[in-house]
């Protein structure tokens, strides 16, 4: 009755919906209760969590960045006002063009890594794989490499095709910034990966390759769930008018949110900078 009281007179809908006009009155001008009140001061720390995310998290992690804060509110609690209000996490896009082509005449590198993910410490795994970057003018491609043991991206590059270069650039980076000593580097069999370039390169940096079946995404599950993140919380809820817009974007993405600021459930619901920062100091103190 309130929200409509410009379009039709109060009387005329108290009759319609069976109450009293003093009944809504008093409604009207009682004071909320205490728990309105509380969930009202809950709600604006969730919307500001909610809009620091760029509006990419759920409950969960709401929750967890609140709790971080020293809140005691339950993940239920937080859902439910979420709904309420409107407040949702980031979605999933489908479908795409092509990024792994095969070379028939080249050799893989072996499976070293048997979708086993795990890594007790840094640059002891490296995840590698490519996805695409859709924009006004045409695509861009993204290359990266992840550290499994912090899920950070520790390399990256973009181009506007699929030769080797793409990769090699990501791996550069990726012993620029970590400086490995005998790191698997684990990625499909991609004509990229498979090329002698980068099998040259992977010698000269003491870097061992690893590739899974032709394929099956099960084989680099690590480095496609990074690619589905990416493209739940950036490319389906943003189109680029140019492909430097597209670049910026993504810079943005990885080096000012996904590393040192986004939670990861797997990591106990810390930033993979957090994560690694984290336990350095628990081995320094060990």
């Amino acid at each position: 009755m309130s929200a409509n009281q410009a379009c039709f007179p109060v009387a005329a809908m108290a009759r319609v919906l069976g109450v009293s006009k003093a009944g809504f009155y008093a409604w009207l001008h009682r004071a909320p209760s205490a728990h309105a009140v509380a969930d009202a001061a809950l709600l604006q720390r969730v919307r500001t969590v909610h809009v620091s995310s760029r509006q990419t998290y759920g409950a969960p992690r709401v929750h967890a960045e609140l709790r971080a804060r020293g809140a005691t509110h339950s993940r239920k609690r937080i859902a439910r006002l979420m709904r309420d209000a409107g407040l949702v996490g980031a979605s999933h896009r489908r479908g795409g063009p092509t990024t792994t082509r095969r070379d028939k005449e080249a050799r893989p590198a072996p499976d070293l890594v048997d979708r086993n993910f795990t890594a007790s410490g840094p640059n002891r795994l490296w995840v590698a794989d490519i996805t695409y970057i859709p924009t006004a003018v045409g695509f861009l491609y993204l290359a990266v490499v992840l550290d499994a043991f912090s899920r950070k991206i520790v390399g990256w590059a973009m181009a506007n095709n699929l030769r080797a270069e793409l990769v090699l650039d990501a791996l550069e980076m990726a012993v620029g910034q970590r400086r490995p000593k005998d790191v698997i580097h684990h990625s499909d069999q991609g004509s990229q990966y498979t090329s002698v370039a980068f099998g040259k390169r992977c010698g000269e940096a003491g870097v061992r390759p690893s590739m899974g079946s032709v394929g099956d995404a099960y084989d680099n599950a690590m480095a496609e769930s990074f690619f589905s993140t990416l493209e739940a919380e950036l490319l389906s809820r943003r189109r680029f008018a140019s492909q430097a817009e597209a670049r910026m974007a993504c810079f943005s993405y990885i080096e000012g949110w996904y590393n040192p600021v986004r939670l990861h459930s797997a990591l106990g619901y810390r930033s993979p900078m957090a994560y690694e920062a984290d336990m350095q100091s628990a081995m320094t103190h060990a």
